[in-house]
């Protein structure tokens, strides 16, 4: 195997999954999924991918679909007669399983694919889908996000598979190949380092593979007349940023505060993990910025406005950049486990306001105790969310996965003390890197990190309707939902 993702969970769900098919007789094409509490029609059973091969052809304009092929190079765990993939919002023109024709068909957001021959457990397989991959569509359904001048991705939580066919959940995270050709005068991008870039007649062929594994989730492409910035982080690590040409002098004053925020978290919690990192600055308004492994999408408004100060700039740059260590390096295991990458996130983001800006830790958690339990009961607890809003994905990122979840991280440093608390972060993101945790991975580390059992701590915090009472802060109070009272 080329990567070692943490199974555990997922080989229980697969199972279970597993059982809704017969093999002496093939029902019609169904869509599946792999048990997800809060998306159960993402991922597939049955098969663990290894690697992703993504060729797109862009025209130049970014209404008209691109013609593309994903390869799939993928490991069966059981003996398979169809294989699943979540794809929609384009059309399959043919498949292949490992080089013969493949019958298919769509089923929901699924396509489901028939071998001409099964495949058995244990076995190696490649699907090569030729399809489009259409950027025509709203913005908040996910996927490509049409810019001002190109394309970006936006595919959290669950819209990779309106870009290419894949297993789209966070647990089986993959190592990918992107092949780009476009016009010779647009610049591409991807997660990864650029292996090459090669002219072919008024074309350019662009070829970027990441170095660590990554979940479909945070699959990047960026095409657009775009510069290209590069310089050099901790370690000579490369770092390259992508922004619109024309904003290239006004933007490189926050361009340049990278390296030092990248040495900033390396003190928190060990080295960066992956081989390069920088901002993609899009001229696109989508309402959030979004940690896409290696280069952290932020849109343009958040640099040329003047709505925020700058230490809210950079503390949201801090935000993404502190996702590559939780979220990215070290992925959920399943949704439910959001809080372990935005509740992060958050606490650096905090912190690195009061260290470099002056602005209280201590003030904005007392105001998120104030609010948790409202939050609680409009989106659940941070480690059992309420599933999202039909029709509404991004609901799913509420304040109870952000401020909320933070808040969790400061009851515990409360509780087991600081040394522990950096001991505890810094053995999460080592433990666990290039891997999937879940939330019981996290509260058992933490119960060996402090000495004790932390159960009855986390259960609380983690699960319970009401916030628990904040350790050293007796006096704190949080709101009830009605907002008639405090306790």
């Amino acid at each position: 195997m080329l990567h070692t993702p943490r199974r555990r969970l997922r080989a229980v769900l697969l199972a279970a999954a597993s059982a809704t098919l017969v093999a002496a007789t093939l029902p019609e094409p169904t869509a599946l999924g792999i048990g997800d509490r809060l998306f159960p029609e993402l991922g597939n059973p049955g098969y663990d991918v290894i690697a992703y091969d993504i060729a797109l052809a862009y025209r130049g304009a970014n209404d008209v679909p691109l013609d593309a092929v994903t390869t799939i190079d993928a490991m069966a765990g059981r003996r398979l007669e169809r294989v699943n993939l979540d794809f929609t919002h384009g059309t399959v023109r043919s498949v292949r399983v490992n080089g013969a024709p493949a019958e298919f068909a769509s089923a929901g957001e699924d396509l489901v694919v028939r071998p001409a021959t099964a495949l058995a457990a244990g076995s190696r397989m490649e699907i090569a889908v030729e399809h489009t991959s259409d950027p025509r569509g709203p913005a908040s359904a996910g996927g490509w996000v049409r810019t001002g001048d190109g394309l970006v991705m936006a595919n959290q939580a669950d819209a990779a598979h309106r870009v290419f066919p894949c297993n789209d959940h966070p647990s089986d995270k993959a190592y990918f190949t992107f092949r780009v050709t476009a016009p010779e005068d647009v610049t591409v991008v991807a997660n990864g380092r650029r292996v090459s870039r090669t002219d072919r007649g008024t074309d350019a062929a662009w070829v970027y593979r990441t170095g660590q594994p990554m979940a479909t989730e945070l699959a990047q492409v960026a095409i657009g007349r775009s510069a290209v910035v590069e310089r050099r982080g901790p370690h000579g690590l490369p770092v390259r940023d992508v922004v619109p040409a024309a904003d290239r002098d006004a933007l490189e004053p926050w361009l340049a505060k990278t390296p030092a925020q990248m040495e900033w978290m390396e003190r928190k919690v060990g080295r960066y993990p992956f081989e390069t990192y920088g901002l993609l600055v899009a001229d696109a308004d989508t309402g959030f910025e979004l940690e896409t492994q290696t280069l952290s999408l932020f849109e343009r408004s958040l640099f040329t406005a003047s709505a925020h100060p700058d230490w809210y700039v950079d503390s949201v740059m801090v935000h993404e950049l502190a996702h590559q260590w939780f979220g990215n390096s070290v992925s959920p295991l399943t949704w439910s486990d959001l809080w372990l990458n935005e509740g992060h996130a958050t606490w650096y983001e905090a912190v690195y306001a009061e260290e470099r800006a002056g602005q209280s830790l201590v003030d904005r958690m007392r105001q998120a105790y104030r609010l948790s339990d409202g939050w609680r009961a409009a989106g659940g607890p941070p480690a059992a969310p309420s599933p999202p809003a039909p029709g509404e994905k991004l609901s799913l990122f509420r304040p109870v996965v952000y401020d909320g979840s933070a808040l969790v991280l400061y009851a515990l440093r409360q509780t087991i003390g600081a040394d522990a608390f950096e001991r505890l972060e810094r053995e999460w993101v080592a433990v666990h890197k290039d891997s999937t945790a879940g939330t019981e991975d996290f509260t058992q580390l933490a119960s060996r990190v402090a000495g004790r059992d932390l159960d009855g701590f986390f259960h609380g915090w983690l699960h319970g309707t009401r916030t628990p009472p904040m350790p050293g802060h007796p006096d704190w109070r949080s709101e009830t939902p009605q907002g008639r009272g405090a306790r």
